[in-house]
């Protein structure tokens, strides 16, 4: 175990693993900080900031702009989690390293791509090539898993 996580392709993934969590993670300040400046909330004890029980009602609704985060972090999940787990199956078939850093830096690089664009409302097909990317990678160590336990 010590070779395995000592191998330069593991250290590579568990850093670019990190970067990809730590970037995800961040969506919910980025959501809260939506919310508390559109005055957008979702539950009545989060809208302090209403003196009367009429504006505090005002404050419990739905905003654009906090979907549209919120929207892009639930994207982040239902990425991030598989590149997690697939990658770290991949980084225990050997592959090679120039190989490895390059699936790893286009799904990580194409996650920060998405999140910008999303949040950034730009048109399409940015946010949806940005995803294809990192998809793409993902479902390429995918294949080397399979086709490394399969040996295909």
């Amino acid at each position: 175990m010590a070779d395995f996580t000592d191998s330069e392709v593991f250290l590579a993934f568990s850093t670019y693993a990190t970067i990809v969590i730590l970037k995800m993670m961040f969506m919910s300040p980025l959501t809260a900080y939506f919310r508390i400046t559109r005055k957008a909330f979702a539950n009545i004890e989060d809208t302090q900031m209403g003196k009367t029980p009429d504006e505090k009602k005002k404050m419990l609704r739905v905003n654009e702009d906090v979907e549209r985060v919120r929207r892009c972090h639930q994207n982040d999940i239902e990425n991030v989690i598989p590149f997690v787990l697939v990658g770290f199956l991949y980084t225990l078939t050997g592959p090679e390293l120039s190989t490895a850093l390059l699936l790893f830096r286009l799904f990580v690089g194409s996650r920060f791509v998405h999140s910008f664009v999303y949040v950034m409302a730009w048109p399409q097909p940015s946010r949806g090539l940005s995803f294809f990317v990192g998809l793409c990678a993902t479902v390429c160590m995918a294949y080397h898993v399979l086709a490394a336990g399969l040996r295909l």
